[in-house]
């Protein structure tokens, strides 16, 4: 039976990834424009070794906004099952800094959620749209599309 658990443990292999969903005032959610594709998104990535969900979070608005944040409370939780990932998405809140390009994005704005641009990853988009269900609880969801149909859109 060990060896069994085994072969599971190494087939459960993921990666956790967290989002930040930023709103201003006027209800517009920061989105970064990425320098390596040309498409617009939360502010994200895979958590570190180490690493704990809100480091996780503050480290990815310092590098792709150049922003201090105060993490909130958590909209959803996104499973990636071709990328075996999982993603926490948050709500945040700026508490240093003014949003500003960086190594990492070309540009960042804040956006109306009806007015999008074009090129925001769809994913993404749907994060948007679960923040604003205003849940008392988290939305669970499968996110199974891959990089490439994203892009196809």
């Amino acid at each position: 039976m060990k060896e069994d658990s085994n072969i599971a443990d190494a087939s459960a292999l993921f990666r956790v990834a967290v989002s930040a969903l930023i709103f201003d005032d006027e209800g517009r959610v920061l989105l970064a424009r990425r320098r390596d594709i040309d498409w617009w998104n939360l502010p994200n990535g895979g958590m570190e070794a180490g690493e704990t969900v809100d480091e996780a979070l503050r480290r990815e608005a310092m590098e792709e906004l150049g922003v201090s944040i105060e993490v909130g409370q958590l909209v959803g939780v996104y499973s990636k099952p071709l990328k075996q990932e999982v993603v926490l998405a948050f709500r945040c809140r700026i508490i240093n800094g003014a949003p500003a390009p960086t190594e990492e994005t070309r540009e960042c704005h804040y956006f109306f959620p009806h007015n999008l641009p074009a090129n925001t990853l769809p994913k993404h988009r749907q994060r948007i749209e679960d923040a604003l269900l205003n849940q008392e609880q988290a939305v669970i969801r499968a996110q199974r599309t891959s990089t490439a149909e994203d892009q196809s859109l």
